[in-house]
């Protein structure tokens, strides 16, 4: 018997068969999962991430929409563009995450057609009527008492907008008149105001952002090329030419016609003077 059991201890199959048996009775801890009604711990787990990522995003909806109404309202009562810089101070928020919000809302706008625009010009934000729109509010506008500049109020403030910073001196030069008057009202409509200069003796003028506004424009480098309005230098030396051969005969009647009066003056005279002797 002894030499029996000897002869099963030593026996490679059954010691393989007690090991394999063995392994399928352990657990494995690495890979058990507790089953609750058919579901994992990790489909619970993924579950829950996902819930938590939708409160998220619904949170961070629900917080840019508000911050898109606040923008909104800023703007409706704003009398001028308002910079993202004072958007982002006002609301709390990171000026690339205003910028953003704004691009959304002008996008909004027009997908949905609306009657107005986001638009930025003078380095802000504000409201306009829609371009398709202009017959319209051409009329309303038309109906309305504003004041409009006159013909040389614009053409000093052109020769502002694109030779400043220039002085009245200057201004008075390129035109060829005194342009004192006229820089003051555009001074009092806040189109130009006085910039700083190195000179004492001359005080320089240049737009204001009031005037790009009034322009629709961002800045100095939307204005139209002066290139696109100036006639080629053969046409301009002719034009200069004629100018002065009319300038030249102009002078020359003015001075023939100051002689030809001249002359029947002294000739009226001579005609009174025998009859008033006569008369003594």
């Amino acid at each position: 018997m002894r030499k029996k059991d000897k002869k099963q201890e030593n026996n490679p199959a059954l010691d393989s068969f007690s090991v394999n048996g063995l392994a399928e009775l352990m657990p494995n801890e690495a890979s058990e999962e507790i089953v609750f009604g058919g579901e994992t711990d990790s489909d619970n787990e993924n579950a829950s991430d996902n819930e938590m990522v939708a409160n998220t995003e619904d949170i961070s909806s629900d917080e840019d929409t508000q911050v898109k109404r606040a923008i909104e309202a800023i703007l409706m009562v704003a009398e001028s563009p308002v910079k993202p810089e004072i958007l982002s101070e006002l609301l709390e928020f990171s000026k690339s995450r205003v910028e953003k919000l704004c691009v959304e809302l002008v996008e909004e706008y027009i997908k949905q057609n609306r009657g107005f625009i986001l638009t930025k010009v003078a380095g802000g934000y504000r409201f306009q009527s829609h371009p398709d729109l202009e017959e319209y509010v051409s009329r309303f506008a038309l109906t309305s008492s504003v004041a409009r500049l006159s013909a040389a109020a614009l053409e000093t403030l052109a020769i502002v907008a694109y030779r400043q910073p220039i002085s009245r001196a200057q201004v008075a030069e390129v035109r060829g008149v005194n342009a004192d008057a006229v820089m003051r009202t555009l001074s009092m409509r806040g189109l130009i105001t006085e910039f700083p200069s190195s000179s004492e003796r001359a005080v320089m003028f240049g737009t204001t952002p009031e005037f790009l506004e009034q322009l629709g424009v961002g800045s100095l480098d939307d204005l139209p090329s002066l290139p696109e309005f100036i006639p080629p230098i053969e046409v301009a030396e002719a034009l200069e030419e004629e100018l002065r051969s009319t300038a030249r005969l102009n002078s020359v009647d003015t001075r023939n016609a100051k002689i030809e009066e001249t002359i029947e003056e002294e000739m009226a005279e001579e005609e009174i003077s025998p009859a008033t002797h006569s008369d003594i």
